[in-house]
């Protein structure tokens, strides 16, 4: 029993020196080189719908005009759980059959329904929304997951309010956000404990963000060095009667 101690002190003190020195495959979106903070120069652009999306439509009419051939009375929603964008791009509405509306903003959607359904109705008027706008907050955070969007936009300090707040373990000076658009992935680090580094546009979330709070070294460490130790548990555990035995026999 002393000798496999005896070892497994010895093991644990050469992961100690040479150890923490190693890359570990804990942190997320690793890199051999570094990544310069790449800026999305213009956050205020408005979110582009994109395949399987899910949009509401609510379509007015003319209150003098008595025929509507579009589901629904005056403002209601065609359907409650939204109309779903097909791999295409496309939706298909009542009467005016379907629209390709992916890569248009909500506002040049609504508008390019609306000039379709002046073929038929007398002044109707089309308000669109996406309804999964979401931004997702993982690793450091206390509650991780999805954050849904009522809004284009949401700072990153309200989306770590909602993820109910940082752990103890969570690097502050280095936190990572994921943005996706016509020219790829981009990459934003943040640095939250110096003020003077902030900016407003490498603050604000847009919809399919994804943000990303890192562990510190110690956390690491401990999970590294608990996923060393556990076969020597295992193995003492699984070794214990028998020595137990042997003692008794003696």
């Amino acid at each position: 029993m002393r000798k496999w101690a005896g070892w497994g002190a010895v093991m644990f003190a050469a992961f100690l020196l040479s150890g923490c020195g190693m890359d570990s495959d804990y942190k997320l979106l690793q890199t051999q080189h570094s990544v310069e903070n790449q800026r999305i120069t213009d956050r205020s652009i408005e979110y582009r719908i994109l395949p399987q999306d899910r949009i509401q439509v609510l379509l007015y009419k003319d209150p003098n005009q008595e025929n509507m051939a579009a589901s629904g009375e005056l403002g209601q929603p065609m359907t409650n759980k939204g109309i779903l964008v097909d791999a295409a791009g496309n939706v298909t509405l009542p009467l005016i059959g379907k629209v390709h509306i992916a890569g248009l903003t909500q506002t040049q959607a609504a508008d390019k329904i609306t000039r379709m359904y002046k073929k038929y109705l007398n002044t109707p008027s089309v308000y669109l929304e996406v309804l999964n706008k979401r931004i997702l907050v993982l690793g450091e955070v206390n509650k991780p997951g999805v954050i849904e969007l009522d809004k284009e936009k949401m700072s990153l300090f309200e989306a770590i309010a909602h993820a109910g707040d940082l752990t103890d373990s969570a690097v502050r000076n280095n936190i990572i956000i994921l943005s996706s658009d016509k020219k790829g992935m981009h990459i934003r680090r943040v640095d939250l404990t110096h003020f003077d580094n902030m900016t407003l546009a490498n603050l604000m979330l847009r919809p399919n963000d994804i943000v990303y709070v890192q562990p510190d070294n110690w956390k690491e460490f401990k999970v590294a060095s608990s996923n060393f130790t556990s076969p020597f548990e295992t193995i003492t555990k699984i070794a214990a009667p028998f020595v137990t035995l042997k003692y008794l026999d003696n």
